[in-house]
C-alpha cells in the first residue's frame, strides 16, 4: 500500500493484485502488492508485458502493488507547543530529585547512510543524563516533565533492527464478519474487523520493543489515487500521517470478480497484512528510513533497491499475518500466491518469484529476522 503525507507525493506503492498496494498484471509497487494478476495491491500489466518505467532518481515512485506507502511528512509527530519545565523541588534531604519518569512511546529519527543501507532509529530508554544529548532528533518537545533530562538516544542499524530478534508472534483467534463486497459499509467493517486482529498479533512484538503503538484506523474510499495513464490499480495503501488504512473500492471490486469466492477472504486477509506491515514498519521506524534512503539515492537503481526492499519485506509481514489470523493450512499460502505472485515483476515490487519467496518467508520461518529484505542478498530483492 502507499504511505502517503497529508495526502500527497507517493512514497510507497498502493497495494494491488500482485501484492499489497496496486493492481497489475506485472507485479506489487511500493506499499502495495502485485502479481500477473495483481501485484502487492496494484493490478500489474501480463509476465510477458514490458514493465512499466521506472521512476526518475530522487522522485517518488508511482503507485503499484496491494498498496503504496508514501513517505510521512513528519518521522515523528508534529511537535507540540513548548512547554515549560516545572520549577525544580527545593532542597530535601531526600534523594528523589533525579527519580525516573516513563516516556511512552519511541521516538523514530533516522541518520541515513547510503552504504550497505545503514540508517538510524531513535529509540527512547528512560535513562537521564545531564549533559543534552549531542546526535540524533531533539526531543526536548517531547519528554515528560518527570524526567530530569532528556532521554538518551540510540542508533540502530536498519539491517540490524531490534524487531529482526523477535519470534514470530503466536497465532490469535479472528472473527471476521462476513463481507458483502457490493456494500462500502460491509467493506469498512470487515477492513476495520481484519486491523483488530492484526492489532492483537502485532502487539506483544511491539510490547517487547518498549514500543506503544498507535492502532491504526480504517477506511473505504471510491476515488482512486492512480492516475489515468497507471500501469495497474491500488487496492488499498497506508498513510504514515494519519495512521491509517484505506481500501479503494472500485479496484477491490474490480480485482474480486477475477478471485474464485471462496478463495476472496483469504486474498483480503493477505491485502490487509501487507498493508499492516507497512504499519509495524512505521513503528518501528523502518518505513521513515526507507523514505530517506529513496530520497537521498544517488541513482535510480539505489532508489528502487531501497523500494523494493521496504515493499518485499511489507509482503513477508503479510506472510505472518496470514499465518497468525487464519488456520494456518497449506492452501492458504497457495491462494494467495496464486493471486498475488503467481506472474510478472514490476521494478517497484520485485519479481513474481521473490514476491512469493518473501511471503512463504513470512508464514514459515521462526522469528521476524525472516524479513529482513535490508540485508538480503541483491538477487532475493530484484
Amino acid at each position: 500500500m502507499e504511505n502517503r503525507p497529508g495526502g500527497e507525493q507517493p512514497g510507497a506503492a498502493p497495494s494491488g493484485p500482485h501484492g499489497p498496494g496496486h493492481a497489475g498484471p506485472n507485479g506489487p509497487t511500493h506499499h502495495a502488492v502485485h502479481q500477473d494478476r495483481w501485484a502487492a495491491g496494484h493490478f500489474a500489466p501480463p509476465a510477458a508485458a514490458t514493465p512499466p518505467a521506472a521512476p526518475p532518481p530522487n522522485a517518488p515512485p508511482p503507485p503499484g502493488g496491494y498498496g503504496a506507502a508514501r513517505p510521512p511528512a513528519w518521522h515523528m509527530p508534529p511537535p507540540p507547543q513548548p512547554r515549560p519545565l516545572p520549577p525544580p523541588p527545593p532542597p530535601s534531604s531526600s534523594s528523589g530529585q533525579n527519580g525516573a519518569g516513563v516516556l511512552f512511546g519511541a521516538g523514530v529519527a533516522a541518520a541515513v547512510a547510503l552504504s550497505a543501507l545503514a540508517a538510524s532509529v531513535l529509540i527512547v530508554v528512560t535513562t537521564p543524563r545531564e549533559d543534552p544529548p549531542t546526535g540524533g532528533t531533539d526531543l526536548s518537545l517531547y519528554y515528560e516533565d518527570t524526567l530530569a533530562a532528556p532521554p538518551e538516544p540510540v542508533t540502530v542499524d536498519v539491517a540490524d533492527h531490534p524487531l529482526y530478534a523477535a519470534a514470530m508472534p503466536e497465532p490469535v483467534d479472528c472473527d471476521t464478519p462476513e463481507l458483502r463486497e457490493e456494500s462500502d459499509e460491509s467493506w469498512e467493517e470487515f477492513a476495520t474487523a481484519v486491523g483488530g486482529c492484526l492489532d492483537d498479533l502485532w502487539a506483544p512484538v511491539l510490547t517487547d520493543l518498549g514500543l506503544v503503538a498507535q492502532a491504526p484506523e480504517f477506511a473505504v474510499t471510491s476515488e482512486s489515487p492512480d492516475p489515468e495513464d497507471a500501469e495497474g490499480y491500488t487496492l488499498a495503501y497506508y498513510e504514515g500521517d494519519y495512521t491509517r488504512i484505506t481500501v479503494v473500492l472500485p479496484n477491490v471490486r474490480e480485482l474480486g470478480a477475477q478471485v474464485r469466492a471462496d478463495e476472496r477472504e483469504e486474498v483480503w486477509l493477505a491485502l490487509m497484512g501487507h498493508e499492516y506491515g507497512h504499519h509495524v514498519q512505521q513503528t518501528t521506524g523502518i518505513l521513515g528510513i526507507s523514505h530517506d534512503l529513496r530520497m537521498s539515492a544517488g541513482t535510480e537503481a539505489d532508489e528502487l533497491d531501497a523500494l523494493r526492499r521496504t515493499e518485499l519485506q511489507a509482503e513477508c509481514m503479510a506472510g505472518i499475518g496470514l499465518r497468525g489470523i487464519t488456520d494456518g493450512g497449506a492452501g492458504t499460502l497457495e491462494v494467495v500466491n496464486a493471486n498475488f505472485n503467481g506472474g510478472g515483476d514490476l521494478p517497484t515490487h520485485g519479481t513474481a518469484a521473490n514476491r512469493a519467496f518473501w511471503l512463504e518467508q513470512g508464514w514459515s520461518q521462526p522469528t521476524v529476522g525472516s524479513c529482513n529484505t535490508y540485508d538480503a542478498e541483491d538477487g532475493r530483492v530484484l
